[in-house]
């Protein structure tokens, strides 16, 4: 099974290069068909895997995917699964 990781670690101060990055690893996976795709915005206070989710939640890029599963073993994970 094909999979993309995301790790916001490096970027999670920076909300423009956040958007840039979430949205170049979606059209990726689409591109490439690409069945999961990994997102870490790591632990911290929750505030990025929020605005994670929130991305996730917007209309178009909802059309992309088919689910989201957050990490049961790990807060600080997400996948996002895609049905081709």
């Amino acid at each position: 099974m094909a999979k993309l990781k995301l790790d916001l670690h490096d970027i999670y101060n920076r909300g423009d290069k956040i958007e840039a990055e979430l949205n170049r690893i979606m059209q990726e996976a689409v591109e490439k068909k690409i069945s999961l795709v990994e997102i870490i915005p790591g632990k911290g206070s929750g505030q990025l895997k929020k605005r994670v989710l929130r991305f996730l939640n917007q209309k178009h890029i909802r059309a992309m995917y088919h689910r989201v599963d957050k990490d049961s073993k790990n807060f600080g994970r997400i996948f996002v699964h895609f049905r081709h």
